[in-house]
């Protein structure tokens, strides 16, 4: 995804600046790069002054061939490998490490994004209950603001109910 800068602003009343992109591809999400940590989500929530449930979290999962696996949650949720396994009708697949993630998507962990790289994507239902979610905006001080159905339009993936 290519970007431009948009805007810049301050977050909030502690000095955390926000510098805003637009892309200009065909994903309709907006890029926000900030000068803190958007390694958890609540670091991520305190930075933008939202709630855990306004986030989203891209969970790689590697299947026993080595193919990565994305489950993708609300911020409070977490993916219950049982249910893959049982959805894709494979052994049960192990989270991958971190080293890992960074090799199959390109991007550190705690700062994946949902999308922008191959692999089976599933998205929980309760994902695509709000307006907008924040998700991984590609490193640890960026975030993805996004809709649901966006969201689910640039990954391909499947809304299949993976959370415990």
């Amino acid at each position: 995804m290519h970007l431009y800068l948009h805007h810049s602003f301050f977050v909030g009343g502690q000095g955390k600046f926000c510098v805003c992109f637009r892309p200009c591809e065909k994903v309709g999400a907006e890029h926000l790069s900030f000068n803190t940590s958007c390694h958890s989500v609540e670091e991520a929530a305190e930075t933008v002054g939202a709630s855990p449930e306004d986030f989203v979290k891209s969970i790689c999962l590697l299947d026993q061939a080595g193919n990565l696996i994305v489950g993708v949650v609300k911020g409070e949720a977490r993916v219950s490998t049982s249910r893959v396994g049982k959805i894709l009708g494979i052994e049960r697949p192990r989270t991958a490490l971190p080293e890992e993630i960074l090799e199959k998507t390109g991007y550190p962990c705690g700062g994946t994004p949902p999308f922008g790289f191959e692999a089976l994507f599933l998205i929980d239902p309760k994902v695509t209950e709000k307006e907008f979610v924040y998700a991984g905006g590609g490193s640890e001080t960026s975030l993805l603001r996004v809709p649901p159905e966006e969201l689910q339009r640039a990954n391909g993936g499947k809304v299949v109910r993976i959370r415990k």
